[in-house]
């Protein structure tokens, strides 16, 4: 299952040449990412309710080209691995079909501040994705 999400290249994310600075694409993998979690089934709302606190353990990004200033950038997020505590979901960000940018991040499943292994409900729908 993939999640997708899009915006026009805003001129404040871009340096002085009209390319995307890097930190952006993290930002957008973000923006994705509660598109990706709904499609899993899994609202905000449900997570803070059973006290699963889905949190950032690693990102990484793997350029392959530039996103610029009037360009729309579209997100792709799915899941590329399901571990006890942890999901790995891929980003790929994309200008029309030419990959500018990966994105990896990984989430541990954390309840009261230390690492947990996801319920196994959860972890059955991340897997699913």
């Amino acid at each position: 299952m993939t999640a997708r999400w899009s915006s026009p290249v805003r001129y404040v994310e871009c340096d002085q040449q009209g390319i995307v600075f890097n930190a952006h694409y993290l930002t957008w993998a973000d923006e994705a990412s509660n598109g990706w979690w709904a499609s899993m089934g899994l609202s905000w709302a449900e997570l803070v309710e059973r006290r699963i606190d889905p949190v950032v353990k690693a990102s990484t990004l793997e350029w392959s080209s530039s996103a610029r200033w009037g360009d729309t950038v579209t997100v792709d997020a799915g899941t590329e691995a399901v571990g006890r505590t942890s999901a790995t979901v891929r980003f790929t960000v994309r200008v029309g079909e030419r990959v500018c940018c990966v994105v990896r991040t990984t989430y541990v499943c954390v309840r009261d501040g230390a690492p947990e292994p996801w319920p196994d409900d959860v972890r059955e729908r991340l897997a699913s994705g």
